[in-house]
């Protein structure tokens, strides 16, 4: 679910002005995009790249790793199981407001075929230095610089605002991954924990959470048996009881989900929570340093 250099990526919905503008951010660093997918333009040309019929059409003369989805809704189900199909290693759904019994079809079958489902309701990848996959400003230098601090989002604007403290601290990203804000999402915060905790290149990790939901108690349960340090920062400390707001994902049952029970997990799990986003750079800089002296 990290994105590695050189890996092969076919933009779904590349004609559409969403998927024509990102596919070229993309592109611009580094990003290797085989073509698009539109079935009305199939055989055509777009941004220099060929458009094909489906994503199985494409695997047999262009073959791609990951799939990105610049998909209306109500089309969703239908290109991701193309794309799972077709075998793709990882799917990349943006789109949100998936009805529920497709992001359950598209989960079997993810499943079944051995794909990793970033999303639905997802910002994407980044690697800096290598590339990004979907909608994060993965092409501008002042938000992400190559470095070792791997960071976990639900959200898009957070976790550009996180690696944009960061990189303004020193600090360079060894990988972004947005794992989507929908209720019902393919890889949880808990699985890209682990992801970077066997990443070579990621010396410690910030994840970013929200209320709702119980995907952060389950990394911290996670973070227990880590090496490496972790910092949390949890949206919603402040949000009225009862109110809606945030992701879909942002339920609360009585007090699970509640930013109260997150804290006490991930701080049981010698986590550190930020109280904001800017302090952030400060708890990972002490982190690292404890590892230095603890390491003379």
């Amino acid at each position: 679910m990290i994105y590695r250099e050189g890996q092969r990526v076919l933009v779904q919905g590349i004609t559409g002005k969403q998927g024509s503008f990102w596919a070229e951010k993309m592109a611009s660093c580094g990003t290797v995009i085989v073509g698009g997918v539109n079935p009305k333009r199939a055989g055509e040309q777009h941004l220099g790249l060929p458009v094909f019929a489906s994503a199985k059409a494409a695997m047999a003369e262009a073959p791609f790793d990951i799939a990105v989805m610049f998909i209306p809704p109500a089309a969703a189900k239908e290109a991701a199981l193309d794309a799972i199909e077709a075998g793709a290693r990882t799917v990349v759904i943006l789109t949100e407001h998936i009805p529920a019994h497709d992001v359950m079809a598209i989960r079997e079958a993810a499943h079944q075929h051995g794909t990793t489902i970033i999303g639905p309701n997802t910002a994407g990848l980044v690697t800096p230095g290598a590339g990004f996959v979907g909608i994060m400003p993965g092409h501008n230098p002042n938000i992400f610089q190559p470095g070792r601090i791997g960071v976990i989002s639900r959200s898009g604007s957070l976790g550009t605002l996180t690696c944009l403290n960061l990189t303004r601290a020193g600090f360079g990203q060894s990988a972004f991954i947005g794992i989507g804000g929908d209720p019902m999402i393919g890889t949880t915060t808990r699985d890209a924990l682990r992801a970077l905790d066997e990443d070579a290149g990621t010396d410690a990790v910030v994840i970013v959470g929200e209320i709702g939901g119980g995907m952060e108690e389950a990394a911290a349960e996670y973070a227990t048996r880590m090496q490496k340090p972790v910092v949390s920062y949890i949206a919603g400390r402040v949000s009225p009881p009862g109110k809606k707001m945030g992701h879909a994902g942002a339920i609360v049952t009585g007090t699970a989900g509640s930013y109260a029970s997150k804290r006490a997990a991930l701080e049981a799990a010698r986590v550190h929570v930020a109280d904001t986003p800017s302090d952030i750079p400060s708890l990972i800089a002490a982190c690292l340093k404890r590892e230095t002296m603890a390491a003379l």
